[in-house]
C-alpha cells in the first residue's frame, strides 16, 4: 500500500504531487553531489491544500510528506517515492518522523507565540530525513499576526524545508502567503469511493457504510464516525427531528436550548480525560508536593493551561454545533430536491417519511430561506455571537420559513 491510497477520489492531485515528490527525489540528489539542479521542477518550497471539509487536505498533505521522506531501495531504480512500507514513509504517516511537525489546533486560533516556534524549527537543517516539512493543518485559524510571522518563513525559506498549509478556500489564508504557494484543490470525494473505503479498510457491514457515507455527502472522516458510533447516530437523528419540532415559539426555544444542551455535553466528554490527564501532568513537571501543594510561582503556569483548556471547550462545542448545523442544512437541501422534483440523490433516505412531510407543508420559497437561516446561524457563530441567542434566532426563522 502505498502513502497515496488514502487520498481517495482525488487522482489529478495524486499525481501532481507524486510528480513533484519525484522531482524533489532529485533535487536531494543533486544537492548531495554538488550538481546543478535540472530545470522545469514541479517542486516547490510551499504547498497550499485547499478543499471542503472531508475532502482530505490533511491527509494529501502527510501523504506527500511522507513521499518527501521515502526512503524506499527501488528509488535507485527507478520507483517512485512514496511506497508506504519504508522507515520513512511509516514514520511520517504515524507523526513519529524526526523531521515531520504535523502542526492542529484545538483552539479557536493559532497565534504568534505558537508560529514563531515554527519558523525557527524551519530553519534548521533536515536531522534524519532528506527535507524538513512542516504540516499546518490548520492555516485558516492563523491570526493575523501569526500570518505576518510565517509570511517571512515563506518568502525565504531555508534551503531543505517544505511548507505544506492546508486550509478550507483561498480566501481563509492572507493574499500574501497564498500567493507564494503552489495552491492545489481538493474535491468532495464520491459517495462510491468513501463507501469502497469504509467497507474495504474498516470492515463495515455494507448497508452501513453506504448510508454513512451518503449522510454525509462524502466526507470521510464524519462517515466512519456515523458508520462505528452509536452516539453520533443518535445525534443525528435528534438534530433530523428539528424541522418539526419548530412549529411553535416554544418548541423553537426548548429545540434550542437541547441543540446547545447536547454540544456543552459533547465538549464536557471530550475535554474532561484530556483536561485531567494533562493538569496533573503538569503539576508533576512543576514539582507538585505531597497533598496537591503547588511550589511558590507556578500559579500562573496553572492558570494559563486551565484558559487554554477552556479555548479547546469552546472550539469543540462550536465545532459540535457546526455538525448539527450541516446535517440540517443537508436535509432542506433534500427537502427542496424533493419540491423541484429534482433527480439527484437524497443525503438522508432513512428520514424520508419526515422529508416528504416538510415538503408538502412548505414551498420551494420557504426552504431556501430556511437554508439561509442555518446559514447565517453558522455565520453568527464564526463571529463569536453567543451560541444559544443565534440557534434560537435560528429555529425562529426556521418557523418563520
Amino acid at each position: 500500500m502505498t502513502v497515496w491510497d488514502d487520498l481517495v477520489g482525488q487522482d489529478r492531485v495524486q499525481e501532481q504531487l507524486a510528480a513533484a515528490a519525484r522531482d524533489a527525489d532529485v533535487l536531494v540528489t543533486a544537492h548531495t553531489a554538488g550538481e546543478p539542479v535540472p530545470p522545469g521542477s514541479k517542486m516547490t518550497h510551499a504547498w497550499l491544500f485547499t478543499g471542503p471539509p472531508g475532502s482530505g487536505r490533511s491527509t494529501a498533505a502527510r501523504a506527500f510528506a511522507a513521499a518527501l521522506q521515502c526512503t524506499s531501495p527501488d528509488r535507485a531504480l527507478g520507483g517512485a517515492p512514496g511506497c508506504g512500507f519504508c522507515d520513512g514513509c511509516h514514520t511520517s504517516l504515524i507523526g513519529t518522523h524526526a523531521d515531520v511537525e504535523v502542526v492542529r489546533t484545538d483552539l479557536l486560533s493559532i497565534g504568534v507565540k505558537e508560529t514563531r516556534e515554527l519558523v525557527r524549527r524551519a530553519q534548521l537543517s533536515p536531522a534524519v530525513g532528506r527535507w524538513q516539512v512542516i504540516v499546518l493543518e490548520d492555516a485558516d485559524r492563523l491570526t493575523e499576526g501569526a500570518g505576518n510571522v510565517l509570511l517571512k518563513a515563506v518568502e525565504e525559506p531555508a534551503p531543505r524545508t517544505v511548507w505544506l498549509l492546508c486550509a478550507p478556500s483561498l480566501e481563509d489564508v492572507l493574499p500574501t502567503i497564498r500567493s507564494r504557494c503552489r495552491h492545489l484543490t481538493l474535491r468532495t470525494p464520491p459517495v462510491d469511493a468513501v463507501t469502497d473505503v469504509l467497507i474495504r479498510r474498516d470492515g463495515i457491514d455494507p448497508e452501513r457504510a453506504a448510508s454513512a457515507a451518503r449522510a454525509t455527502q462524502g466526507h470521510i472522516d464524519r462517515a466512519r464516525r456515523l458508520a462505528t458510533d452509536e452516539r453520533a447516530r443518535s445525534r443525528r437523528a435528534a438534530v433530523l427531528k428539528l424541522p418539526l419540532r419548530v412549529e411553535d415559539i416554544g418548541g423553537c426555544l426548548k429545540a434550542a436550548q437541547e441543540l446547545i444542551d447536547t454540544a456543552t455535553e459533547d465538549a464536557k466528554q471530550v475535554s474532561e480525560e484530556v483536561d485531567a490527564k494533562e493538569t496533573e501532568e503538569m503539576k508533576a513537571a512543576l514539582g507538585a508536593a505531597a497533598g496537591g501543594r503547588m511550589p511558590r510561582g507556578t500559579a500562573g503556569v496553572i492558570k494559563e493551561l486551565e484558559d487554554r483548556q477552556k479555548r479547546r471547550r469552546t472550539r469543540t462545542q462550536r465545532d459540535s454545533l457546526d455538525l448539527a448545523l450541516t446535517d440540517l442544512t443537508g436535509f432542506y437541501r433534500d427537502v427542496l430536491a424533493i419540491q423541484l422534483g429534482s433527480s439527484i440523490a437524497l443525503a438522508h433516505t432513512d428520514v424520508q417519511d419526515t422529508l416528504d412531510r416538510v415538503a408538502r407543508s412548505s414551498t420551494p420559497e420557504r426552504t431556501l430561506r430556511r437554508i439561509e437561516a442555518v446559514i447565517a446561524c453558522r455565520r453568527a457563530l464564526d463571529r463569536n455571537v453567543a451560541p444559544l441567542l443565534a440557534v434560537e434566532a435560528m429555529t425562529m426563522a426556521l418557523r418563520a420559513g
